[in-house]
């Protein structure tokens, strides 16, 4: 075997391995969801979640390999996947692995007509300034336009809260783009319940909340031992 191949094979096992997790953690909607990771160098070459397949049960061998410049889609490859997904993985390389999901409490806070993940705690404060925001949703993202002007927004962030539709987090590893998705969502549910009680909330200094985020920046290792320790609650039929 090629170690192109193997690298591949690799990357099969992280791509499917983290669709199981979002399955078991409640974030995907139905199997409308989509999640893809890059294999060649420039990012365009990725796989990703064919059309109408539950997370739960997904292996590694039905996942797509998706070509970004190509003209042609295939039949099971959703169209929305391809305009969200091909064009960051064209536009914005950096975002080798790019999860978009609609976990309960970030979707929730992305219907609110200010979707700011305000630091109250350090949860939350992780993201301080660093979280793209898209407030122009205008239907389903199926069609390239609509993928550029979301690779645009992202921009330099990892983070875009999709305005009244969902979450997108990108990483250089799908173990950095888990871990990020993760915290997210907590810290999305404890501001949602923290604005449930109806009382003031309590938010950090801006200086408290970068110097937190520096400190959650500083240990880049937490995502890997993060996604490493998830991955081994799995079954590991998802190999195949």
């Amino acid at each position: 075997m090629s170690d192109l191949k193997r690298r591949e094979m690799k990357l099969r096992g992280e791509l499917a391995a983290l669709c199981r997790l979002s399955a078991m953690l409640d974030w995907q909607e139905a199997t409308a969801n989509h999640i893809s990771l890059a294999v060649s160098d420039d990012g365009t070459q990725f796989l990703i979640n064919r059309r109408w397949r539950d997370f739960a049960t997904l292996k590694a061998s039905e996942l797509a390999l998706l070509d970004g410049a190509a003209n042609a889609l295939p039949e099971d490859v959703d169209s929305t996947a391809w305009a969200i997904h091909g064009a960051i993985h064209r536009l914005v390389p950096r975002a080798r692995c790019v999860v978009h999901l609609h976990p309960a409490y970030a979707t929730a806070l992305a219907c609110l007509k200010d979707p700011t993940l305000y630091p109250v705690d350090q949860t939350c404060a992780r993201f301080f300034n660093r979280v793209a925001v898209d407030g122009a949703y205008a239907g389903m993202a199926d069609n390239q336009a609509e993928g550029e002007r979301l690779a645009k927004i992202l921009g330099e962030k990892k983070i875009l809260m999709m305005g009244n539709h969902g979450l997108l987090a990108t990483g250089e590893t799908a173990a950095e783009a888990f871990d990020a998705f993760y915290h997210f969502e907590r810290g999305a549910r404890t501001l949602m319940l923290a604005y449930a009680t109806g009382q003031t909330l309590s938010v950090l200094n801006d200086e408290v909340a970068e110097k937190t985020a520096q400190a959650w920046d500083s240990e880049p290792e937490f995502a890997e031992a993060h996604f490493a320790q998830m991955r081994s609650r799995l079954d590991q039929d998802y190999l195949n």
